[in-house]
Formats: structure tokens, C-alpha cells, sequence
């Protein structure tokens, strides 16, 4: 796997907010992919068709009803000085707090990090919310995030 150092980062900025901040440690267990890196996961685990979770095709898992058990707000949570993830996440997802995860905005796009640290940084992730896809490496479920300020919850 290659990673670009997150200072390189285009959107290295989510997580040097100031009024979020990530500590120098849990700053280096961010780690975005490199392009090839990233379209390599992408095509693996998400979609090998469309590039951007708005051009997903029938074929795609995250096109399907039939991969999505669930739907709930993020947005207020997101709003609020609470950090806490959403009670819906915390109730559906049963990770170690060490299990990878990659935070999928298209397949350029991919950070990985540990579902600890997504949990405690979570809103971060989300100053680009048009469909990001979290998944765990080596787990079924996910979790994808609306622009409409809701997100969706299933397996693939």
C-alpha cells in the first residue's frame, strides 16, 4: 500500500481544523492513499465500474436496496458540541478498536485508518459528505454518508 503524507493531502485542512483537533499521534494514524493505492482498494471493494459514488450502476452493491438495512440523521450530531458517533452507528457497527478501515469519498480518494480513530475524529471525515463509503477491511458492513445529512447503514 502507498500512502501520501497527510501534510500533502489536499484535503489535509479536515483535519487541522481548529475547531477539531487531532492530536500529533492520532494525526499519523491517518493516512491517506496514494491515487494508485487508492483506485486499487476502491476497485476491490467498492465498485469497479463507476469512479464516484454518484455514477454507482445496478451492478455495484452500493446500488442496491438490498445492501442497505437501514437509514438515520448524521447532519445535527455532526452540528452539536457532542462527539459521540451517531447512536445508530454505535449500535450497528461491532469493530475492535484496531480494525482498518478506509473512509471512501471516490476512487482517487481513500483514507485508512483504525475504527478508533474514526470514531473519536469522525467529524473531520465529514467536511466532504457527497457519498462517502465507510468500510472495515476484512468486514461486511458499511456505513455511507448523504449530502442530504443522513447516512445509510447495510453489508456488502
Amino acid at each position: 500500500m502507498e500512502y501520501i503524507s497527510l501534510d500533502k493531502y489536499r484535503y489535509a485542512w479536515f483535519f487541522k481544523h481548529k475547531e477539531l483537533p487531532i492530536s500529533e499521534a492520532n494525526l499519523q494514524l491517518i493516512k491517506p492513499l496514494a491515487e494508485s493505492s487508492s483506485a486499487q482498494i476502491w476497485h476491490q471493494l467498492i465498485s469497479q465500474n463507476a469512479n464516484h459514488p454518484d455514477l454507482f450502476q445496478a451492478e455495484d452493491w452500493p446500488h442496491k436496496k438490498s445492501s442497505w438495512s437501514g437509514k438515520a440523521q448524521w447532519q445535527a450530531q455532526w452540528d452539536s458540541e457532542e462527539q459521540q458517533l451517531p447512536d445508530q452507528i454505535e449500535n450497528f457497527i461491532d469493530w475492535e478498536g484496531n480494525t482498518v478501515v478506509y473512509f471512501c469519498y471516490n476512487a482517487d480518494n481513500l483514507i485508512e485508518t483504525t475504527w478508533e480513530i474514526f470514531c473519536q475524529h469522525w467529524k473531520n471525515f465529514l467536511f466532504l459528505d457527497n457519498g462517502p463509503i465507510l468500510i472495515g477491511k476484512r468486514r461486511r458492513e458499511v456505513i455511507q454518508f448523504h449530502q442530504d445529512g443522513y447516512f445509510s447503514i447495510g453489508c456488502k
